[in-house]
């Protein structure tokens, strides 16, 4: 949801890297069969500042389009979209009309050309819905405002006389500020009502399978519900929504697509996500407790943060693990930069247990930085997180989608600049930049089961500045380390500690900073880190 409000944990880490295992070239990675959700590559995009494809300065569908050849060079497996449906904000969240697609963003045929596109190439469309709130401008509420004798009279939350009084949404808020200066009242959905329900079941439905045919070419893979809460904005008016709204509404959308999976975004990020698998029968949680653990530095914290997500997780179900969202500063931004803790961010992400999210411009260190009434009481607030992505050296080029610019404090405060190395045109034949390094991490990835499906534990070495686990599935074995301090770290392990037995020179190094070095014994394993560095060991 567009939490302007919410301010998020951050921190974070990085290195150089060296790829010696290329098993699988890129084009036989784009046909790998994917068996598991954690055989996916998530890219969540904020398309409208994405890719133009018209020349209006909004990122659009065609745009979308238009890149994936891009998209699919880098690895990724799914696509994740913020919301299309038509509103007077920025940012989709708070629609106007729920059935119809931005005219900025383009019509339902480039949405149908777009979605096929992504099939054709083995990927996957996931689309994201936020039904909780609706504008001034829907005819919901439009209609039914002081006029009880409305057909939607029911199908908003009214506590005044004669419908005069809308209930808020989140924060207690009735209206938000948008970025260009207006203003529109906002206001709650009954979920309860049951035409609500009848409406939002077939709105649903109709994504899935658009033309009813049962081929499902043209229809979403899955949805991210932003939001997602069993007691709506925890105000009593409307509880047990797992159960009576969002359950059934899951069952029936697999009853048309077995394969149709669900990503639940809990309303409160400390949340674990119990609830929302038992109850409200969601497939993938966002893994927020990973993301704070990483974050925080420090190694006690990282790794209960880490194994109680993976405690919280029954079998079956999984976390999306990610450093970055459209809610929160952009990790390049929190880490100020720094190249060695953008690469070890990504090592962490990319190689962890779970599946792996890149917010668009992660994977070549975007910065962006807003938050909680930085430009007052706005959605301008989220737009330094949310800025155009970056294709070339330069600010201006083909495509680049600078619908903001010189609409705000925003825009004077932007990270956008000239020849920094921060774009795609500027990384992509760099094998040294983050960019590649991505490219290496997802390949790797792909190439073993054990960085996928593989189980995960985190093995006790002797410094409390490295974290050190290992990955393994079947005969696939590897041990992933890296150093949270800016200086060099020395540490051991002892091979007793490893869940598989260790013979002397039997570990290659995968993935490696020039500056580690190791002495493998058959007893234990002596490494010496560099400052933020890292190293994938390869057990023969």
């Amino acid at each position: 949801m567009k939490h302007i409000f919410l301010l998020s944990f951050c921190f974070c880490l990085i290195t150089s890297c060296k790829q010696k295992d290329k098993t699988q070239t890129t084009s036989e990675l784009r046909t790998t069969k994917i068996s598991s959700p954690e055989d996916e590559i998530f890219y969540h995009l904020f398309q409208r500042s994405f890719y133009d494809s018209n020349d209006d300065t909004h990122g659009d569908i065609n745009g979308v389009t238009e890149k994936l050849d891009y998209l699919e060079d880098l690895g990724i497996t799914s696509i994740l979209m913020t919301p299309l449906y038509k509103s007077i904000y920025y940012h989709n969240y708070f629609p106007d009309d729920f059935k119809k697609i931005d005219e900025e963003y383009g019509t339902f045929d480039d949405y149908n050309e777009m979605v096929k596109a992504i099939h054709k190439r083995n990927m996957k469309f996931y689309m994201d819905m936020e039904i909780h709130y609706v504008t001034k401008n829907h005819i919901w509420f439009k209609d039914s405002f002081e006029n009880p004798d409305s057909e939607y009279s029911d199908y908003i939350v009214y506590n005044g006389v004669d419908n005069t009084k809308p209930e808020s949404m989140i924060f207690n808020l009735t209206s938000l500020e948008s970025y260009n200066g207006e203003s529109f009242d906002i206001t709650t959905v009954d979920l309860a009502d049951e035409n609500v329900k009848t409406y939002m079941y077939d709105l649903f439905k109709y994504w899935v399978d658009p033309n009813k045919d049962g081929n499902f070419n043209d229809g979403v893979d899955g949805f991210r519900i932003d939001h997602m809460m069993d007691d709506l904005d925890w105000k009593g008016i409307r509880e047990n929504l797992f159960v009576e709204f969002w359950a059934p509404l899951f069952e029936e959308l697999r009853s048309i697509n077995p394969n149709i999976k669900i990503f639940g975004e809990q309303a409160n990020w400390n949340d674990l996500g119990e609830d929302y698998f038992s109850k409200g029968k969601v497939d993938m949680m966002f893994g927020f407790s990973v993301r704070e653990g990483f974050m925080s530095f420090d190694k006690t914290t990282l790794i209960n943060k880490v194994d109680s997500s993976k405690n919280a997780t029954p079998k079956g179900k999984y976390q999306l693990i990610f450093l970055e969202n459209h809610d929160i500063p952009r990790y390049a931004s929190v880490v100020e930069g720094n190249s060695k803790k953008l690469k070890l961010g990504a090592l962490f992400s990319i190689l962890n247990k779970g599946i792996p999210s890149i917010y668009y411009g992660q994977e070549i260190g975007m910065q962006g930085s807003g938050g909680m009434g930085k430009y007052g009481v706005s959605d301008g607030n989220d737009i330094p997180m949310r800025e155009a992505f970056e294709w070339y050296k330069t600010v201006d080029g083909r495509g680049m989608p600078l619908w903001y610019k010189n609409t705000g404090p925003w825009w004077d405060d932007t990270t956008l600049k000239d020849n920094d190395g921060i774009s795609v045109e500027e990384q992509i034949n760099d094998p040294n930049s983050l960019l590649s390094f991505y490219k290496e991490l997802i390949k790797l990835r792909k190439s073993n089961s054990a960085f996928t499906i593989g189980e995960q534990a985190f093995v006790n070495n002797t410094n409390t500045s490295i974290i050190s686990f290992c990955r393994w599935q079947d005969n696939e074995k590897y041990l992933v380390l890296f150093n949270e301090s800016n200086s060099a770290q020395t540490t051991s392990i002892n091979s007793a500690d490893l869940p598989f037995k260790l013979t002397e020179n039997k570990l290659e190094s995968i993935i490696s900073n020039k500056e580690n070095s190791n002495s493998i014994k058959e007893s234990k394993i002596d490494l010496i880190l560099a400052p933020f560095g890292y190293t994938v060991l390869k057990i023969n």
